[in-house]
């Protein structure tokens, strides 16, 4: 079983109000994809963060989609 940890975290708390509401298949369809790109937007900025620290190219990444497993 979970339990609960209060207070609540923001994002809990809006989650929360979102929850009251009844959203079409549709709806929940377009907000999960919403969410996705979210999160995946804020990985790729990640990731092109480490990149240019490291100093990589796109020479780099060819040449390890070309390695042999």
């Amino acid at each position: 079983m979970t339990s609960l940890n209060f207070p609540l975290t923001n994002v809990q708390m809006e989650l929360m109000k979102l929850y009251s509401t009844d959203l079409s298949d549709n709806d929940l369809t377009e907000l999960k994809t919403l969410l996705a790109n979210f999160y995946a937007s804020k990985a790729i900025s990640r990731a092109n963060e480490i990149w240019d620290k490291k100093g990589l190219t796109n020479a780099d990444m060819d040449k390890w989609l070309n390695e042999k497993s």
